[in-house]
């Protein structure tokens, strides 16, 4: 028979996304999958359950029916990453079932072990290495991407300023100045979204080779000699480079922050807490009005000062550090994300049917676990479990 895929409405607070989108389903079909949809599960993302029926899936009045049927589920947050929400979901879990979301396995690795002894096989998307091949289904770099985009937003309503430079018959206005931490997905976003709105803009990272990426976007390039060469890990994400060098960048980093009116960091560390790059002194020393936006919030943020979820004000400096930035706009972050999820799942299927090959990196990297097991070594790790 075809692989029955599910998808259900979301339980975790405030997640407004949905798994897989309207449009998302006709790739699942061809793919000869069918597809169950709860009713109402794209509802806060803005699809309706006709849309769903339209585009051939089968839409089921109770969370309850849908995960029956299902022989693969599909999430934005399962696991670890909807600790409360999860515990309901495992009840109603059958065991030789396939879930595949965002499941923050290397953060809260418990729900993992429970998978495992519910007999289930559970894929983590925040594991999907940095593959040319694996591009379609990189989740994390898709709604980081629009997490860089909406901090920007965020710092721009605050801000005293406007950002563009105007030239009035009262006055030029200068433009406002940018300094973005971290010059990955989210902070290359951030940084094409200041140009975008006319401010100047600066970034530093601790990697040399995105120097290129950040100029060829228009902003400058801030050096500070720091730079290691082992910065990220074989799959392509940021390593914890210690606590020794965080308090020297800290230290080199003085002198830049006073020069810029929002200052923007993206600095994480999966399965760790985010690195303090801000300290009190640090914001202490910034002009009143200034703005930081810490989009490191949910692992605790990379400013000193940072409360997660909240806008604090210390000495006239706004800090703002938003959680979950993607679901504040889950039209397009469900697309994006729909995109990712059912490029993976087809990927774990031949002729409708599934089809583990476990030669397959991306596969390998990403199964959590297998055969009432955790079979993954960096979760099992942290579980204390032998190798």
């Amino acid at each position: 028979m075809p692989m029955r895929i599910g998808v259900t409405q979301e339980t975790f607070p405030g997640e407004t996304r949905v798994a897989l989108v309207p449009g998302a389903v006709s790739a699942l079909r061809k793919a000869k999958a069918e597809v169950l949809v709860q009713a109402g599960a794209g509802r806060a993302a803005g699809f309706s359950d006709i849309e769903y029926a339209e585009a051939g899936a089968t839409v089921l009045p109770t969370r309850q029916e849908v995960l029956a049927g299902a022989d693969m589920v599909l999430q934005v947050r399962a696991f670890g990453a909807n600790p409360h929400g999860w515990r309901a979901d495992l009840a109603l879990a059958r065991e030789g079932q396939v879930w595949v979301a965002m499941m923050d396995p290397l953060w809260a690795p418990e729900p993992v072990a429970e998978a495992a002894q519910k007999n289930l096989i559970a894929f983590a998307l925040e594991l999907v290495p940095r593959l040319t091949r694996a591009q379609p289904m990189d989740v994390l770099s898709s709604q980081s991407n629009l997490a860089g985009y909406k901090a920007v937003l965020l710092a721009a309503n605050v801000l005293p300023k406007i950002f563009p430079m105007m030239m009035t018959a009262a006055g030029t206005i200068t433009p406002a100045r940018v300094f973005v931490i971290g010059a990955g997905v989210a902070g290359l976003q951030a940084i094409a979204t200041a140009r975008r709105l006319g401010a100047v803009v600066s970034a530093y990272d601790v990697r040399p080779a995105v120097r290129e990426q950040v100029e060829s976007l228009g902003a400058r390039f801030v050096e500070l000699p720091l730079q290691v060469e082992d910065a990220q890990d074989a799959g392509g994400y940021a390593k914890a480079l210690g606590e020794d060098f965080y308090r020297r960048q800290a230290e080199m980093m003085k002198g830049v922050l006073p020069e810029n009116d929002v200052v923007i960091t993206t600095a994480a560390v999966p399965g760790q807490r985010a690195p303090v790059l801000i300290t009190r002194e640090m914001v202490e020393a910034m002009r009143p009005g200034s703005v930081i936006v810490d989009l490191a919030a949910e692992r605790g943020g990379n400013c000193e000062l940072t409360q997660p979820g909240q806008t604090v004000v210390h000495e006239g400096v706004t800090i703002i550090a938003p959680l979950n930035v993607p679901a504040t706009m889950p039209y397009h972050a469900s697309q994006l994300y729909a995109k990712n999820i059912s490029s993976f799942a087809i990927n774990l299927l031949k002729d409708g049917v599934l089809s583990l090959d476990w030669e397959d990196q991306i596969i390998r990297e990403t199964l959590l676990t297998r055969d009432g097991q955790v079979v993954h070594p960096r979760v099992r790790e942290k579980l204390g479990l032998s190798a």
